[in-house]
């Protein structure tokens, strides 16, 4: 009798606990839940062009945003780098990522052009974001599918600014424009340039002067040696600020400007597409060599497009174009070489910008003298 009391305890003591485990079990099922309760199913990749992710440009510019959007909105990333350049090089990657559940991709500039041209009909149940440029079979035709989104900047705005708060900031003294290949975009970013150093020479009694000679195009947006060679022909010329939309060329001149100012010469670089303000910092001495930058809000509109898609907003079939009035375009936020009086200045230009009072022309200007 006794056995058979001792027994019927140990099974129902068997039996709760086996009951307690099944409860802390269902309570850690409920915790992981509620851990990938950000989560949403959207697999978002990238494909580089021929700079590297951390490129302080372009390539950069796009992957935070797609960061930012893993963070805030709870997408899966990915981003690949093609072994070339060529659109076979970037279908490649475009299909790997297809295959392997991406089905929104970002690809940043207009190398990828012709890719997404042919990816849009060869994958239509993907979506596509180019920045900077637009799908088209070779003859420059845009064609954007509903599966396309194509998105463009004014740069030559936000050149302006910069050169706006380039002459206000230093005064007077020479500058220079160093850009990659040349094509719209970077163009645009010089013709703003100049015209923003115009009208604050006209305006604000600036004296900052921008000779032919030290307007250059390098052919390439790789070529950091190069970069730094013509950097230092136009610093050896009595060049004070330097305003760079070349990429690894932009970074070449960089180096060569923190090189000069390590040995005590005032030199400058304004920066592109992103803040480039760290990438031109001298650590020993706590300064960067970044005057400011002409940005184009690359990051957000990756980050924008991303969220569109998950609202069932994603404007497919469209050609978006971001500039002033839609804050697209500007320059940083913070510019610790910049004073509060530029900035103020600045920010006045911003906004006339925005009301159309003034306007800046995005094609070639007369060239400062």
């Amino acid at each position: 009798m006794k056995k058979g009391i001792m027994m019927m305890a140990i099974i129902a003591m068997v039996f709760s606990l086996l009951i307690g485990c099944g409860n802390n079990n269902a309570k850690n099922e409920g915790n992981n839940e509620g851990e990938k309760a950000g989560a949403v199913d959207l697999k978002v990749g990238m494909v580089t062009d021929a700079g590297t992710i951390d490129d302080k440009s372009f390539n950069q510019g796009t992957w935070e945003g797609v960061l930012r959007a893993k963070s805030e909105l709870g997408i899966t990333e990915k981003y690949l780098k093609p072994a070339g350049t060529t659109p076979a090089d970037y279908m490649k990657e475009i299909g790997n990522l297809f295959d392997a559940g991406y089905k929104f991709i970002v690809t940043p500039g207009f190398k990828f052009e012709t890719a997404i041209f042919e990816a849009q009909d060869k994958y239509p149940d993907a979506k596509f974001v180019l920045i900077d440029g637009y799908p088209h079979n070779g003859d420059y035709a845009p064609v954007v599918k509903d599966n396309t989104v194509s998105i463009f900047y004014a740069e030559h705005e936000s050149g302006f600014l910069a050169g706006i708060a380039t002459a206000v900031e230093l005064k007077e003294g020479q500058a220079g424009f160093i850009g990659g290949l040349e094509i719209p975009p970077v163009q645009k970013f010089n013709w703003g340039f100049q015209q923003g150093i115009a009208y604050a020479n006209e305006n604000f009694g600036t004296k900052i002067t921008l000779k032919a000679e030290n307007v250059i195009y390098q052919g390439s947006f790789d070529n950091v040696a190069a970069g730094s060679q013509l950097a230092a022909q136009m610093y050896d010329g009595g060049v004070k600020v330097i305003f760079t939309a070349a990429g690894g060329v932009g970074v070449g001149a960089i180096n060569e400007a923190k090189t000069r100012a390590a040995g005590g010469a005032e030199v400058w670089i304004v920066g592109v597409d992103v803040d480039q303000y760290a990438e031109g910092l001298d650590e020993a001495k706590k300064s960067s060599i970044i005057l400011t930058s002409a940005m184009k809000m690359i990051d957000q509109s990756a980050f924008d497009m991303i969220e569109a898609e998950l609202n069932g907003e994603f404007p497919g079939g469209e050609t978006l174009m971001f500039d002033a009035k839609n804050n697209g375009v500007g320059i940083p936020a913070e510019n610790p070489n910049l004073s509060e009086a530029t900035t103020k200045q600045v920010d006045e230009v911003f906004k006339k910008i925005q009301s159309g009072d003034i306007v800046v022309a995005a094609e070639q200007g007369t060239l400062l003298k």
